[in-house]
This record gives C-alpha cells, sequence and structure tokens, in this order.
C-alpha cells in the first residue's frame, strides 16, 4: 500500500481530515499527518511540515488555498504522484506547479475516493 500525507491533518473528530486518517488506517494504508498542531491522529503523530517524505505516493490536501502558499516548496520537494484537491481546497496556482512537475492533480473527495474504491 502507498504512503498518503495527510496535510491539514486535525484531532478534531469532526473534520474529514480526521475522517480520512482514521479510514485509510484501517484500509491498511500508512499515512503521514501534517498540521499546525500537535496531537496524534488515527495513532500517528502530527508533525510540522519540515521533514521531507520522499516516499510518498499522495498527498491530500485539506488546507484552503489561501494558507497553501507556504506548503508550496514542501510539497513540491515531497515530489509525490498525486495530490488530491479535496473540495474547498482547489488552487490554480499549486495546481499549475504541480503539472509542471508532472505530478497529476485531482479534484475529488478522498473519503468517497476511499469509500467508492476509487482510491
Amino acid at each position: 500500500m502507498k504512503k498518503t500525507l495527510i496535510l491539514g491533518a486535525s484531532t478534531n473528530s469532526a473534520r474529514y481530515s480526521y475522517l480520512v486518517a482514521n479510514k485509510l488506517v484501517r484500509k491498511g494504508y500508512p499515512i503521514v499527518n501534517v498540521g499546525r498542531k500537535n496531537g496524534e491522529v488515527a495513532g500517528v503523530a502530527i508533525e510540522p511540515a519540515e521533514v521531507i517524505h520522499t516516499d510518498v505516493d499522495t498527498i491530500t490536501m485539506y488546507v484552503g488555498p489561501k494558507n497553501q502558499e507556504p506548503y508550496y516548496d514542501y510539497i513540491l520537494a515531497t515530489n509525490p504522484h498525486r495530490v488530491i484537491f479535496n473540495p474547498g481546497s482547489e488552487n490554480p496556482e499549486l495546481a499549475a506547479k504541480l503539472n509542471e512537475r508532472g505530478i497529476e492533480i485531482v479534484e475529488a473527495c478522498t473519503l468517497v475516493m476511499l469509500n467508492t474504491g476509487q482510491y
């Protein structure tokens, strides 16, 4: 199973990033939680966007476009196979940068993708 980085991970059980982290782990996917606040989700610590994980297949985005710019270099350095822009996180500027690098761009809901076998 390919590793997924959850950008915007939260310990708030009402957040989609929380639900997705737990769903991914239940389905056997290794995850990396990246967020602004300390904590743990699905048994995995939330870390700041400092350590570059070069073995990430997918980044699933839970950060709004207005707050994404500080993460651009981090995302590009991670060099994932794809980035999933969940509803509300779509960002044409970042999408263009990803496209230049040949990184697949998906505008979809990760939770729906997991529930329907499209992940």
